[in-house]
């Protein structure tokens, strides 16, 4: 039998996990899945003959060395920063290695020794990144065949609760690494180009710039720009498009109510609290703000922040219950980050039959024989309940086809890659497809970049405007 080695067995796992099992008879696969603690593996192995859970220190090279010889590939489901020693040890045995993280520069520096040897490197091939490379290049190739010339690309795509579990005034619940969403935005500006025009939104701002959307009946939704467009144009061989931008969607207001956080700094991981470990939820809060001796914590936030007492955005934070002087935070050392990632968990972890809700869009301007034409591309996938959730299935099922195409022999271009060739995404799009993944397309009318759907652009002047 084929071993498969999946090190890390997170949120992400479940969809990754069920569709190698349901495989592993007819494929001849045997599946190992390392964690540091093996209760969620072994529950959703459920007892199944052809998989075993073991306890797996990554970063016990002994043990990490022992585990990955005995693989025919390794799938690292770990944090990005953690997949480089793997790596190593897979070119050093010669093991192909798949990951859905953005590709390091330690990695991208492995692309030679892996070509060398033969070896499938294959990264962003989760859901974003992942799916939104595979459905773009489709699509742009496709344009470029026909003899097109890309104008515009816009992709926006993003995780929220579904309609039917969306029981808080947030619009919102986790559906992957509470982490990463405390923590999205920051490690630089947000870069991108419109009409020709580089754009740039400081961390401090990003969250007050957001673009409307409409998404295949699902309602309105709202983006926020992503760290760094720009470096995908030479990507998808776009280095001359006039506009490129990607962005993270949400439920119209949250960006609005997020910034809260921004704005107070509590969404900061660069200095430690003292004792908040002893703090309560109301203390934290009081941190950063002024000292009064008479004004309580709710008058000077509203006070600081000019939040009327019937906003919808003082509704919203009440609801988190930030106020209370009895919860305590109960983190040693903590920054003020995973203060408030413990305080919104409290309201937004997704219950045993919640369900959440992936969507997608992509946007191509182009022009052909002289006419400028726009494909409209997107999704809406919802979930099962809390465990197999739609993040789980557009970040795992990507994952689990690219291991098998690359362990058959389907996909076996060698190299540091992410999915943006032919070989690649044509077989896998193909196969979400048949697992409910897809793409609705519209022609529409060539609409550009369109500033009015920017939200605090109504004071600029047509003149403003027009001169980007």
């Amino acid at each position: 039998m084929k071993n498969i080695l999946i090190i890390g067995a997170g949120k992400s796992s479940a969809a990754l996990i069920k569709y190698l099992l349901d495989k592993s008879d007819t494929e001849n696969l045997q599946l190992t899945i390392g964690d540091i603690a093996t209760s969620n593996a072994e529950k959703l192995i459920n007892k199944h003959p052809n998989a075993t859970a073991i306890v797996l220190d990554v970063f016990n090279k002994k043990q990490r060395e022992t585990e990955i010889k005995k693989a025919a590939i390794v799938i690292s489901m770990l944090p990005a920063r953690f997949h480089i020693e793997v790596a190593k040890d897979c070119i050093t045995f010669k093991k192909h290695m798949v990951t859905a993280s953005y590709i390091s520069e330690e990695m991208k520096a492995l692309d030679s020794q892996a070509k060398e040897n033969g070896l499938v490197f294959m990264n962003e091939i989760g859901l974003d990144p992942g799916i939104d490379h595979m459905s773009a290049m489709q699509v742009i190739d496709r344009i470029k065949s026909n003899g097109g010339k890309m104008l515009l690309f816009e992709s926006f795509c993003g995780g929220i609760v579904a309609p039917e579990s969306d029981t808080n005034l947030w619009n919102y619940k986790f559906t992957w690494n509470p982490r990463n969403v405390v923590l999205a935005g920051q490690g630089g500006a947000a870069m991108f180009v419109q009409e020709g025009t580089y754009k740039y939104i400081p961390y401090h701002k990003l969250f007050r710039r957001t673009e409307f959307l409409k998404i295949n009946g699902s309602g309105n939704f709202e983006a926020y720009a992503n760290r760094d467009s720009l470096r995908y144009r030479s990507v998808y061989g776009l280095d001359d498009i006039p506009t490129m931008y990607r962005g993270t969607i949400r439920k119209v207001g949250f960006s609005r109510a997020w910034n809260i956080f921004v704005q107070l700094g509590m969404t900061d991981d660069s200095y430690t609290i003292q004792h908040s470990e002893n703090m309560s939820y109301r203390d934290f809060v009081n941190l950063f703000l002024a000292y009064s001796p008479s004004d309580s914590v709710e008058l000077k936030l509203r006070s600081y922040l000019k939040i009327d007492q019937d906003d919808l955005m003082w509704a919203k934070l009440v609801e988190l219950d930030i106020f209370n002087a009895e919860k305590k935070i109960k983190i040693k050392n903590a920054t003020p980050a995973p203060m408030l990632q413990k305080i919104l968990q409290d309201s937004w972890t997704l219950a045993e039959d919640d369900k959440d809700m992936i969507v997608m869009q992509h946007l191509f301007g182009y022009e052909l024989h002289g006419e400028k034409k726009q494909i409209e591309s997107s999704f809406v996938v919802k979930g099962e309940n809390q465990t197999y959730t739609a993040m789980a299935k557009t970040v795992g099922l990507p994952v689990a086809i690219a291991a098998l195409k690359i362990l058959k022999g389907a996909i076996k271009t060698p190299g540091v890659q992410l999915p943006i060739t032919k070989e690649v995404y044509e077989p896998i799009l193909k196969e979400l497809e048949e697992n409910g993944i897809i793409f609705e397309e519209k022609d529409m009318p060539y609409l550009g970049y369109n500033p009015n759907h920017v939200t605090g652009q109504s004071t600029f002047s047509n003149k403003n405007l027009s001169s980007n």
